[in-house]
C-alpha cells in the first residue's frame, strides 16, 4: 500500500468564506478578505499539518470559489482524488463578523453544490483502505441526500473494519434540533469515537442533568469523548468516567476552528498508537494553540510546532 494512501478519511461542505477587512463589520467595511471554511476540509488539512496522510471529498461548484477550495486543500497535502466540480450547482458561500465580541455566521448555501451529495458519489475502495472515517452532522443537515449518503459511508466504513469518529457539529441554522436529534443520535450509536460538546449533549439528550446524559452515553458502544468543560476533556471508555486538563492560554484570539483542532489531534493520536489519555491531551494541545490566531484552518499547528510546544523548546528569531 502506498505511503501516500489516506489513514483518514472525511467528506462535507466546503464553503466560501468572506471577513470584513478591518473591525467596522460587514455592513459598513469597504473591503472583504477571502478564505475558506468548513469543519471536515479543517479536520483534513489538520491532520496533514500533524505529518500523516488525509483525504476529504465533497462536492464542489465547477467555478472560481470551487476551485479555489480544491487547490487549496490540496496544496495543504491533503488528497482530493475523489471531490467532485459539478456544473449542477454553485459552491456555497458564508460571511462572518465579530462585534463586541459577539462572532455573527451568515450561510448562503441552499441547493449548494454539497447539498446534491448522493451516496453513488462514494467509492467503497477509497473508504476501505482508511483506518477511520470522520464524519459529522453538518453534511446530514444539508439534504435528505446527505443523509443517505453519510449512512451509506458508515455503513461501507463498518463492512470494511474502518473505525468511525463522529463530531455531532449541532447548526441549529441548517435545522432544528427535533429535526436533528434522530439523526445525530442514530450516528452516534453506530460510531466507534463520539466527540460531542457538553452543550451538544444537553440539547440531544433534550436534558441539562448531567447523570442522565452519562446513562445515555454508557448505552453506546462508542467511547465518548466530551468536549467543552471548563478545565478538562472527559472520556467516557466501558463505563468509566476519565478527565484530561485542557491547556490554559494567556489571551483567546480566535475560537473558531478550535474544535476541528482537537479531533484532528485526537484522531493523529490514534493513528500514533497513543493512550485515549494521550490522545486527547495531543486534542487539548492542538485545540489551545488554534484559538491564539485567527482563521477557520490557518491556524492549525504542523508537528514541528506541537512537538516544540511540548517539549518547551525556546523560539529564537535569527
Amino acid at each position: 500500500m502506498s505511503s501516500k494512501t489516506p489513514e483518514i478519511i472525511t467528506f462535507g461542505e466546503s464553503m466560501a468564506l468572506f471577513t470584513p477587512q478591518g473591525s467596522r463589520g460587514l455592513e459598513y467595511s469597504s473591503g472583504l478578505n477571502k478564505s475558506f471554511g468548513g469543519a471536515e476540509s479543517n479536520l483534513a488539512i489538520g491532520i496533514a499539518r500533524l505529518g500523516h496522510q488525509a483525504g476529504w471529498f465533497g462536492r464542489l461548484g465547477n467555478d472560481p470559489y470551487g476551485q479555489y477550495i480544491a487547490k487549496s486543500i490540496r496544496g495543504e497535502g491533503v488528497d482530493i482524488s475523489s471531490a467532485i466540480l459539478t456544473d449542477e450547482a454553485g459552491t456555497g458561500l458564508m460571511s462572518r463578523q465579530a462585534i463586541a465580541g459577539k462572532v455573527s455566521v451568515y450561510y448562503h448555501r441552499k441547493h449548494s453544490a454539497a447539498s446534491l451529495m448522493q451516496p453513488e458519489d462514494l467509492d467503497e475502495a477509497y473508504i476501505s483502505q482508511a483506518k477511520i472515517l470522520h464524519i459529522t452532522g453538518i453534511t446530514p443537515a444539508l439534504s435528505e441526500s446527505c443523509v443517505r449518503t453519510v449512512r451509506e459511508a458508515v455503513r461501507l466504513a463498518r463492512k470494511h473494519g474502518v473505525k468511525v469518529s463522529f463530531d455531532p457539529n449541532l447548526r441549529l441554522k441548517l435545522w432544528t434540533v427535533e429535526e436533528a436529534r434522530p439523526v445525530l443520535l442514530e450516528l452516534a450509536e453506530q460510531a466507534d469515537y463520539f466527540l460531542p460538546g457538553i452543550d451538544e449533549l444537553k440539547l440531544l439528550y433534550a436534558t441539562d442533568d448531567m447523570d442522565i446524559i452519562m446513562d445515555k452515553l454508557k448505552g453506546l458502544k462508542a467511547i465518548s469523548i466530551i468536549k467543552g468543560g471548563e478545565d478538562e476533556t472527559m472520556i467516557l471508555e466501558q463505563g468509566a468516567l476519565s478527565a484530561v486538563p485542557i491547556f490554559k492560554v494567556d489571551k483567546v484570539v480566535d475560537t473558531v476552528g478550535a474544535g476541528d483542532g482537537f479531533c484532528a489531534g485526537f484522531l493523529v493520536g490514534l493513528l500514533k498508537g497513543y493512550s485515549h489519555k494521550g490522545a486527547v491531551k495531543l486534542g487539548n494541545l492542538v485545540g489551545s494553540m488554534v484559538v491564539q490566531l485567527e482563521g477557520d484552518w490557518e491556524a492549525l499547528p504542523t508537528w514541528a510546532q506541537v512537538d516544540a510546544t511540548l517539549s518547551n523548546k525556546t523560539h529564537v528569531e535569527r
